[in-house]
């Protein structure tokens, strides 16, 4: 399938859901970045099970949904929240990638997304990670054969949403985390029309044998630590080797690099960078428009979601309190509907 193809003309999808236990965040956040793609097929089998309740605004607890999608031969799970307002409607959804070494749980208490969509009326789907990491690259790896794999599983998630009116096509959204941002920024890039927007924290796009080049105008916002020392602000072009029996580190470029990526194929130009208290925020285009890129650098921050009350682990870096990443991206998203 061409990365342009548009989402009208995918698949239905079908889901098979079972119950999980739902803990909190898994320790190693640790970067990376591999391979996903393009098309897909889906199947679902049974109907979907509450498995966690978290307190909302106004002190109700709304039910997350564990759910299994299976595409192609592979059977993949995610997490759902949907707002309790707002039933019956299609809504805006954001789609949110956690870091290699966590889950689906872990980025929801990293990020509190479920409080800030329930306050706006979005959804929210946290995938899982194939072994706790995304194919973020186009190359190939021993470990991950299939560079393809986690942009059909991401299509098919998202085809299901929608088939089943839970979702609003022209408000789809992607974000995610270390890894999990790089992964949203691939979808970004090879399917620009099948998303309203995209955030990434602390992840860049890959470079090299596994590189992702933007491919259309979508807009994008990526947060970043200026002291990160996992995936440096810089970029990470000859990283080291993984650990035995890991997936490879995949190189990646700067983050102000990234965003001039995007800002390029979206004919934005001219950045202009304002000081703020706690980060610099550097916007490409106009602010509104569908070419429009921000690049936010935390002053002091590391490999970590700025406002988040989680500590992190040993050696990422101080989490910068200047904003909170969540509620930033989420406005954002909403200033840029389509």
């Amino acid at each position: 399938m061409s990365p342009l193809t548009p989402h009208t003309s995918r698949p239905r999808g079908r889901t098979l859901f079972r119950a999980r236990t739902v803990f909190s965040w898994s320790v190693a956040l640790a970067l990376g970045v591999a391979v996903a793609g393009c098309g897909s097929a889906s199947e679902r089998t049974s109907p979907p099970t509450s498995v966690s309740s978290a307190p909302q605004a106004g002190g109700t607890a709304v039910a997350d949904t564990r759910g299994q999608l299976r595409v192609g031969d592979s059977v993949r799970e995610y997490l759902l929240h949907r707002p309790g307002a707002h039933a019956g409607t299609a809504r805006p959804l954001v789609i949110a990638f956690h870091g290699r070494g966590s889950s689906a749980e872990g980025l929801r208490e990293q990020s509190r997304l479920n409080a800030a969509a329930e306050a706006r009326g979005m959804l929210v789907a946290y995938p899982e990670g194939l072994r706790k990491a995304w194919g973020a690259g186009t190359a190939a790896s021993e470990r991950r054969p299939d560079p393809d794999a986690d942009v059909r599983f991401t299509q098919s998630l998202i085809d299901e949403l929608v088939d089943t009116g839970q979702a609003d096509p022209r408000r789809v959204y992607v974000v995610g985390f270390s890894n999990g941002g790089s992964m949203a920024l691939r979808v970004a890039a090879q399917r620009p029309t099948l998303v309203a927007g995209a955030a990434s924290v602390s992840g860049e796009l890959p470079t090299g044998a596994a590189a992702v080049t933007p491919t259309g105008a979508v807009p994008v916002m990526i947060v970043y630590g200026e002291n990160d020392p996992v995936r440096p602000l810089a970029g990470l072009p000859s990283p080291g080797p993984a650990p035995a029996g890991e997936e490879p580190i995949t190189p990646t470029m700067s983050a102000r690099a990234s965003a001039e990526a995007f800002a390029r194929v979206g004919g934005a130009d001219s950045p202009a960078t304002r000081a703020a208290a706690g980060y610099d925020r550097t916007v490409w285009g106009d602010e509104g428009s569908r070419g429009t890129v921000e690049l936010l650098v935390m002053h002091g921050g590391g490999h970590t979601w700025p406002g988040s009350g989680i500590t992190p682990p040993q050696g990422f870096g101080r989490t910068s309190t200047a904003l909170n990443a969540t509620s930033t991206i989420l406005d954002f998203f909403a200033a840029h509907q389509r």
